[in-house]
């Protein structure tokens, strides 16, 4: 076995993978032959990768979560090498930053499709984990 993608679902899953491609250089559609309303992309030289769907009854998560109202079922961290320049890069290719943000060495944004992801340094733990 070997896991091959996260798929994350959208009312259009081509945007959101268009999203995705400007959020991570380099990355690139692997497979776009399972008709309109699925998107595979990889980084360079392959990997795992994301995949996106088209859901017409998608409704967006909320973050953080609330009663009563779509939870979170996952979320992506992103390890990048400056937080503050590459949640600037985010913001201008469709990202929106998070209300709550709970932790300083991490930024938590929203993708088009209101899926949460977070950024963080090498530096840093990983969001979740405590200094």
């Amino acid at each position: 076995m070997r896991l091959t993608a996260a798929v994350l679902d959208a009312s259009n899953a081509r945007e959101l993978a268009d999203f995705y491609l400007r959020l991570l250089p380099g990355w690139g559609v692997w497979r776009d032959e399972d008709g309109p309303d699925w998107v595979h992309i990889r980084p360079p030289g392959g990997g795992t990768g994301l995949s996106f769907q088209t859901e017409p009854a998608y409704v967006p998560p909320v973050w953080p979560s609330g009663p009563d109202r779509q939870q979170m079922m996952v979320h992506l961290d992103i390890e990048v090498d400056d937080v503050e320049r590459e949640t600037a890069r985010a913001l201008a290719v469709g990202a929106r930053l998070a209300d709550v943000q709970p932790q300083d060495h991490v930024r938590v944004l929203l993708d088009p499709a209101g899926h949460p992801f977070c950024l963080y340094t090498d530096e840093s733990p990983p969001p979740g984990e405590s200094q």
